[in-house]
């Protein structure tokens, strides 16, 4: 099977560099606002869906809940692996495929971990397998860009220098997906990476999630969790249940 985008970007140690600017701060704040709204139980049981190196799984386990993080990204989880105790594990998945059965209390999918796949079949699977991961009570938090924003405001070309590498940077929206190509040089060696991230709105999910066999609960348009606005909000953070 042909490797996708996501699977040669996400593993690559460039990606880390570009976003190097997603803090631990923003993570443990916008953490500590959906603890506070949900009130999870001590003893709940939470899978990070697409943890990446584990910023969120790993501020959730020092709260004490006890947490799995998985990732497509072997280089991810290896990294994310020196932080792992008793109640905090990291594993190379897929979240297409399926993991623990009515095993989670919260499933947590965020920072736009979501609107890789070419098809909105493979969505719905996807979504169906967070679902069947959830306890009855369980709760899905997904957490996207907020689609009419982001295209509205597209900047289509920039330059960022980090690391002593200057990244060229275009954006477009084509046949529905929002795509960013990445190009840059580093020692005298040329890159060519892309993302291509489905460009859904509000009511797509609401038509995924009810096909996955869940309900949207309540809407929220930043970390801060105020009240989302498609022309405003930075964010589209949707707490979900199943039907």
């Amino acid at each position: 099977m042909q490797r996708k985008w996501f699977q040669y970007w996400f593993n690559s140690p460039y990606y880390h560099i570009l976003y190097q600017q997603r803090n631990d701060a923003e993570a443990e704040f916008f953490i500590d606002k959906l603890t506070d709204y949900l009130h999870p139980k001590a003893e709940a049981k939470m899978l990070d869906i697409a943890c990446g190196k584990g910023r969120h799984s790993i501020y959730l386990n020092k709260k004490g809940f006890d947490v799995t993080g998985i990732d497509l990204s072997e280089q991810s989880i290896k990294y994310a692996k020196q932080f792992e105790n008793s109640k905090l594990h990291f594993l190379v998945h897929d979240m297409r495929k399926l993991f623990y059965i009515n095993y989670f209390d919260v499933a947590l999918n965020l920072f736009t971990s979501f609107g890789y796949f070419d098809t909105e079949k493979d969505h719905v699977n996807a979504l169906k397998t967070f679902r069947k991961c959830l306890t009855a009570e369980g709760i899905l938090v997904l957490d996207y860009f907020n689609t009419e924003k982001i295209i509205r405001n597209l900047n289509s070309c920039e330059t960022k220098s980090l690391d002593d590498i200057t990244f060229h940077i275009t954006k477009n929206v084509i046949d529905g997906k929002i795509i960013k190509k990445i190009n840059f040089e580093d020692k005298h060696k040329v890159y060519h990476f892309e993302e291509r991230v489905q460009a859904f709105s509000f009511e797509d999910f609401e038509r995924m999630l009810g096909k996955a066999g869940m309900v949207i609960e309540k809407t929220f348009g930043n970390y801060d969790l105020a009240d989302f606005d498609k022309n405003s909000s930075d964010r589209l953070i949707l707490i979900c249940k199943k039907a």
